[in-house]
């Protein structure tokens, strides 16, 4: 009698759970109606980014528009301020008189197009572009810049240090802005990878086409004097950049100083470059 009531309890209990598990059957004035209870199965959610594992095709010549640096501009000052040439250029001057307000010496680069191209199996590429590199060189004290002027002596003075009584200087910057063009070999060392690791180094070649001193003080407002300021017109730097993923970071040194006469500046950047195209390219579609 207990093994037929047990045998009863289990042969209910597979019913009640195929019941649960399969279909449900109704018959409805004839009709029957069959309702399935198996969950909905729902696709994942998408991430905002593609998976770090996913693959790109591989062109030998690759375009990209529209990139922007954002970073900082200063130079390191090997100028002999004692020797004749300097005094020249600004008279009385020392190390002090240049010295710049580092996180507001900023620059910006704005690549209007650079390309890509294939050299070996695309773990070694040629990369090329052209686009304006703006420097501004803020300074901490009242150093101000005389334009040449016709009447103006060969090599005349031209820095000098501003000693109005009560005037207050809110801004003091040197801007030099270049047409640039870069040439560098890049080693990208996962070609095939959306999100790559990738180093580029090269040289650039800059032609000044702007300058000018700007200034903001309490009594004269803003005021620009625009002269190349002896500023050599051509600006020769090693540049470089490193991609590691969705980061960019690029850096540049030039080959001398920036002034054809007086001073030792050699000035450098760097900072983070910002890439539409790529970044776009990088979000799920939905």
């Amino acid at each position: 009698m207990k093994q037929t009531l047990l045998l009863a309890i289990m042969t209910v209990s597979v019913l009640i759970a195929a019941a649960q598990n399969g279909p449900d059957t109704l018959v409805i004035n004839g009709v029957t109606v069959i309702r399935d209870n198996k969950p909905i199965e729902q696709e994942p959610k998408k991430g905002f980014f593609k998976s770090i594992r996913t693959k790109r095709n591989l062109k030998n010549i690759v375009t990209e528009w529209a990139m922007v640096d954002i970073g900082m501009s200063n130079f390191t000052d090997g100028t002999v301020y004692a020797a004749a040439d300097a005094q020249a250029y600004a008279p009385g001057s020392n190390e002090q008189w240049f010295a710049t307000r580092y996180f507001k010496s900023r620059n910006i680069n704005i690549w209007i197009v650079t390309q890509r191209y294939n050299l070996i199996r695309h773990f070694v590429n040629l990369q090329y572009g052209l686009g304006l590199e703006l420097n501004n060189y803020r300074f901490k004290n009242e150093v101000r810049f005389n334009p040449r002027t016709a009447t103006d002596i060969t090599n005349p003075p031209v820095a000098y240090i501003d000693q109005e009584p009560g005037r207050v200087y809110k801004k003091n910057k040197l801007a030099a802005d270049y047409i640039t063009v870069p040439l560098m070999l890049n080693f990208n060392f996962t070609p095939d990878r959306l999100y790559p690791f990738e180093l580029s180094a090269g040289i650039s070649v800059g032609y000044l086409y702007a300058s000018r001193n700007k200034i903001i003080t309490s009594d004269e407002g803003k005021r620009k004097a625009k002269d190349n300021f002896d500023l050599d017109p051509w600006k020769l730097s090693y540049v470089g950049d490193l991609t590691l993923g969705v980061v960019t970071l690029y850096g540049s040194y030039a080959f001398k100083s920036m002034y054809t006469r007086g001073l030792d500046h050699t000035p450098y950047n760097f900072g983070i470059r910002l890439r539409p195209a790529d970044f776009f390219n990088k979000i799920e579609s939905r």
